[in-house]
């Protein structure tokens, strides 16, 4: 039970990072009088697709990586690249690194600059690069120290946040997204799934079925079980934690001045309420425990990050080192850092928007094949189908080339509009599935 709460707890930890910190209290703020219509759109979305991916990952024993080869295993081997180095070193890395510097040493430096950031960077990720050489111990060192220490701190801000704020009047927020009732809803949903933790999902799955099994559970029915359990005490922490920082941010009032003051020096409205709230409940003591909180939420999810890029890239390669891959992976997230977070934030939008269609229509592909009889060209056509519609669709986002068609697809104005092209592709390639004689998909589970 102690090994399981110790799974669960690092689960968390990994998830709850950069963004997941800096996020809720910016929602909250925006969303004014219709905050739980956002929050319950932003849990089923920022916390569900999560859970569900991590849940998916053990139904097949070889994780992602053997589900996915049912599909193709050229296609497996590609997907799953793309997705660890877009996760890993490429962006989600160096974000952790650039949050951390912005909430702890950013915030009380007279002069932020190029050179404390690097030198905080430097430390920063060889810390990561320590934890992360031995991934044996990573339960222990994560799941049941870092992670209680993070919720004790995150606890006592929030606590001390809602004594003081929850009796204020709820701001306005932004009227034009948050106009009516459905509308709020519908962009809870949308800012959930614009988290793109579902990717997260898929590169956590396989730390959490190997821990699992390091514990000593190998049965098909209780690995899967224990991930479940796992994925859900994580994902109620996750909604915990995020309604009460966003409970804050909603029970904040920002000046024209201090809006003025977040736009002229491209400051992060997340990191900026954070460091408010804190400030407000401890004083000069709130940068500090502030400061610590963001550390271990982003150091737990580097070092994840960074053992799961670097584990799955060893069973291809196994010609490289195990730890080349960690140094490699560092270095590369280090370097990138140093772009600071607004820019990372930037560069990451159009690749994981690309990205996201996929793996998600790839996940929900896995999932139905396990309920129901499926043949393997179902899913071929419908990943093919949904690679072509989703570089159409980014470079039609990012005005690359104009196709006006698509803004007339359902839920486009929350970028959900891949949604029903992936399940009309889905019911028209099981009819064709019908005519061919495939056997169906079996996945491994002894």
């Amino acid at each position: 039970m102690k090994k399981q709460l110790s799974i669960g707890f690092m689960l968390f930890a990994m998830f709850f990072g950069a963004g997941n910190l800096i996020f809720p209290p910016k929602l909250g703020l925006e969303s004014g009088h219709f905050f739980w219509p956002v929050m319950i759109g932003f849990i089923l979305t920022g916390v569900g697709l999560p859970l569900l991916g991590v849940i998916v990952g053990a139904l097949d024993k070889r994780g992602y990586e053997g589900a996915l080869n049912e599909i193709s295993p050229i296609y497996s081997i590609l997907l799953l690249s793309i997705i660890y180095i877009v996760i890993g070193p490429l962006f989600s890395i160096p974000r952790t690194g650039t949050t951390a510097y912005e909430l702890t040493v950013g915030s009380t430096i007279q002069n932020p600059g190029a050179v404390s950031l690097a030198l905080f960077s430097l430390i920063y990720f060889a810390i990561v690069t320590y934890i992360a050489l031995n991934p044996n111990k990573l339960v222990d060192r994560i799941g049941s120290l870092l992670t209680p220490i993070l919720l004790v701190i995150v606890s006592a801000i929030v606590i001390r946040g809602i004594y003081i704020l929850g009796h204020e009047p709820q701001t306005e927020g932004n009227k034009e997204m948050f106009r009516t009732l459905p509308a709020s809803f519908s962009n809870g949903l949308s800012e959930g799934y614009l988290t793109m933790d579902a990717l997260g999902a898929i590169t956590f799955s396989i730390l959490i079925v190997n821990s699992i099994k390091l514990s000593g559970v190998y049965d098909k029915k209780q690995l899967f079980k224990s991930v479940a359990k796992a994925a859900v005490s994580a994902g109620a922490l996750l909604a915990l934690v995020y309604i009460s920082l966003a409970f804050i941010g909603n029970h904040m009032n920002l000046s024209a001045a201090q809006t003025a003051d977040i736009t002229a020096h491209d400051k992060n409205l997340g990191v900026y309420l954070l460091t408010q709230i804190s400030q407000l409940g401890y004083g000069s003591f709130g940068r500090i425990l502030l400061g610590l909180a963001v550390t271990i939420a982003c150091l737990t999810t580097a070092t994840g990050l960074i053992v799961a890029v670097s584990t799955y890239f060893h069973s291809i390669i196994p010609k490289i080192p195990y730890r080349t891959l960690v140094y490699s992976f560092s270095f590369i997230s280090f370097v990138l850092s140093n772009l600071g977070l607004n820019q990372v934030i930037r560069m990451s939008v159009p690749v994981l928007s690309l990205i996201y269609p996929i793996a998600i229509t790839t996940m929900l592909l896995i999932l139905l094949a396990s309920i129901i009889p499926m043949k393997p060209i179902v899913q071929r056509i419908t990943v093919v189908c949904m690679i072509i519609f989703s570089i159409i669709d980014t470079m039609h986002r990012n005005e690359l080339l104009t196709i006006a068609i698509l803004e007339k697809l359902p839920f486009y104005s929350i970028s959900l509009e891949w949604l029903p092209i992936a399940l009309f592709v889905i019911i028209i390639s099981y009819l064709v599935s019908l005519m061919t004689s495939q056997a169906p998909i079996k996945y491994q589970n002894d």
